[in-house]
């Protein structure tokens, strides 16, 4: 086994929160010139980026795990990670269902890119992406599990927008598989804060919605295996996880 080092929560230009010129190239580019080896890009409640990453991923050596950061009823981010694009496209059908119908239409403008693999502008997306589903944070636990994929709890410790800020706790029929912890707060005081959860493994990831924020916290997995389920054997045997912030 050896230490690989992974960002599992990363924007692209697909999240109107994210910067534009934050392109699956560009993101896989910036992930391998500061030696990440295994990335995730989560945009908000869509997948339409991913196929384009993967092909670049795949021509640059860099593992892409296919994910989505969804966004529950109660205004949850979860993030979810899936094995294959087919899954992750399976678990955008079910989220696409469950976003408001009017899209953009009374919204300010906003732009939700899908590009190629040359930057060139597929399609604006007209969904809500930034919104809340009318699912709630177990329904989506559920169906990512339902797809094969794990469920992370979003920076737990921010104050909006984490299963533990909007609901007080973490319910025991949200079944996620691991918390991630930003890279705001340090270690020492996550693991005051959050001690009743010791239990689950911890991630650390950037959340970058910009180029120069990727890799700003990442996790080292001690893996036999480069590929997804060597990640999701990690998740069941914490010790195999070690958690950084630059």
């Amino acid at each position: 086994m050896r230490y690989f080092k992974a960002d599992l929560h990363i924007h692209s230009c697909l999240s109107a929160c994210a910067d534009i010129d934050i392109t699956p190239l560009r993101i896989i580019k910036r992930a391998k010139e500061i030696g990440l080896q295994v990335i995730a890009i989560a945009d908000h409640n869509s997948a339409e980026n991913l196929l384009t990453a993967s092909l670049i991923a795949d021509r640059e050596g860099i593992l892409l795990i296919p994910a989505m950061e969804i966004t529950s009823k109660e205004e949850v981010h979860i993030l979810a990670l899936f094995e294959t694009l087919d899954c992750a496209m399976e678990m955008q059908s079910l989220v696409y269902r469950s976003l408001p119908e009017d899209g953009l239409a009374n919204q300010d403008p906003v732009y939700q890119l899908v590009v190629n693999e040359d930057e060139e502008i597929l399609d604006f997306n007209g969904k809500t992406l930034f919104g809340a589903t009318s699912l709630s944070a177990a329904d989506i636990v559920t169906k990512i599990h339902r797809c094969g994929g794990l469920a992370v709890a979003s920076h737990v410790d921010r104050e909006c927008f984490s299963l533990i800020s909007q609901l007080g706790f973490i319910p025991p029929e949200v079944a996620i598989d691991a918390l991630e912890i930003s890279y705001s707060i340090s270690m020492k005081a996550a693991l005051e804060r959050f001690a009743s959860y010791r239990h689950l493994p911890w991630l650390r990831n950037s959340d970058a919605h910009t180029l120069n924020d990727i890799g700003i916290a990442y996790t080292m997995f001690k893996l036999d295996e480069l590929s997804f389920k060597g990640i999701a054997a990690a998740f069941k045997e914490k010790d195999r996880l070690r958690v950084r912030r630059e």
